[in-house]
């Protein structure tokens, strides 16, 4: 859960930081969010890369324990 917070605040500030460096340079409206929207994904790309993987691993690993508690589950109902 860390990671994902991590990772999704990291997100917002670079999404944040690209407004204010874009309507700095007099961008306004609907396309400064669009291309802060962009910028900040293809900055974010490289940038986060391994925090992405952290928490791609730890999403993963979540829902396998979830899976095998409604496996286990399933099957302690299927034996009654």
């Amino acid at each position: 859960m860390r990671a994902t917070l991590s990772y999704s605040l990291l997100r917002l500030l670079l999404f944040f930081a690209a407004v204010l460096v874009l309507a700095l340079f007099g961008l306004r409206g609907f396309w400064l969010l669009v291309i802060a929207a962009a910028a900040s994904a293809l900055i974010s790309f490289p940038l986060l890369s391994r925090l992405r993987d952290r928490m791609s691993t730890s999403l993963t690993g979540r829902m396998d324990g979830l899976k095998s508690k409604l496996d286990a589950g399933a099957s302690a109902e299927d034996s009654d």
